[in-house]
């Protein structure tokens, strides 16, 4: 039988692993929401260069704008953001997903710098909190999913673990 804490926790990581996989469509599809169709990956456009590419807080600035629309990032974050959200929804490779997803997000969280309250411009950054904005959080709930074994409650967690090359390599839980 399964607890209630169980059944929340598995709500919370079909709904994380789904705003990955929802980040990662919109990108290579252009919905119009995040990403407009003429900036989508399929035509052409890079799911990274919009972002980065404006990026003007920080220490990291200058590093962040260099690699605005490089193949290497675009594929990186696209994998990402794909492996990301297909493990989590299906609730497989919960400890390195919550790794490869933490420094995503931390890495996002530097890009958009929310320490400065205004860019270099004097103008406001549009963070709402220094310290604990959305990406902690995404990094957090990805965390807590890995740690509470999510994948078992209406995912494929105990199937993925006992496969044999999953039981021999324990950080592919």
């Amino acid at each position: 039988m399964t607890t209630t804490a169980g059944k929340w926790t598995a709500v919370l990581r079909i709904a994380t692993g789904l705003l990955f996989l929802w980040a990662f469509a919109d990108k290579l599809f252009g919905f119009g929401y995040a990403t407009g169709s003429a900036n989508a990956w399929i035509n052409g456009g890079s799911p990274t260069k919009g972002v980065l590419s404006r990026v003007d807080v920080g220490p990291y600035s200058e590093t962040l704008r260099g690699w605005a629309g490089g193949w290497l990032t675009d594929w990186l974050f696209m994998l990402g953001l794909f492996g990301i959200g297909v493990a989590v929804t299906l609730g497989i490779g919960l400890r390195i997903s919550a790794i490869a997803g933490t420094i995503m997000m931390l890495m996002m969280w530097v890009a958009e710098w929310p320490l400065d309250r205004f860019n270099e411009a004097g103008q406001p950054t549009m963070s709402t909190n220094p310290i604990i904005d959305y990406h902690i959080i995404y990094a957090i709930a990805l965390i807590v999913l890995a740690v509470t074994y999510a994948g078992n409650t209406w995912g494929f967690g105990r199937k993925w673990a006992d496969l044999g090359f999953v039981r021999g390599n324990h950080w592919l839980i």
